[in-house]
């Protein structure tokens, strides 16, 4: 890989890729390390990785920093004060901390899927090209996961 070959691999992946850290991380200063770490990592081993490579070599790095980032903080979740029926608007649940609410209840890897399939729009193949499964086993813990979020999200008390 060369020097123009990496350059165009930051402008085409490092929205995607900080993204991916960001949902993953929940925080926004570890997302701009993964993303950075990652690109360091890629630039020491360019002349290992095949351009076509890139972009599944990146997330793959990005995936395991930001498994280490969570482990390091620890699996402790806080739950957030439940808020009081004078601030509660019907109709108008926060859609957003919803959706982080249905992801936490998934392990890392199941999380880690959803996100790079249905919020990044990877392939099966490509998705078990960063995460070191098989594209069936990508298949099965995909639809398992998707499960577990349809359960929590259809269920009313976890939505007000």
């Amino acid at each position: 890989m060369e020097v123009n070959d990496y350059n165009a691999c930051v402008h085409q992946w490092a929205d995607g890729l900080f993204r991916f850290a960001r949902k993953w991380t929940c925080h926004e200063e570890d997302a701009r390390d993964v993303v950075q770490n990652s690109f360091e990592i890629l630039w020491q081993k360019r002349r290992e990785v095949q351009v076509t490579k890139a972009k599944a070599f990146l997330f793959q790095i990005a995936y395991r920093q930001s498994i280490d980032i969570y482990r390091r903080k620890g699996r402790v979740i806080f739950k957030e004060e439940l808020e009081t029926f004078e601030n509660y608007i019907p109709g108008s649940p926060d859609l957003k901390k919803v959706l982080e609410r249905a992801l936490a209840q998934l392990d890392e890897q199941s999380r880690a899927l959803v996100l790079l399939k249905d919020h990044e729009g990877y392939r099966y193949d490509e998705i078990g090209q960063i995460t070191g499964l098989s594209e069936a086993q990508v298949k099965v813990y995909l639809h398992r996961a998707r499960k577990v979020l349809k359960d929590y999200l259809v269920s009313v008390e976890n939505i007000i």
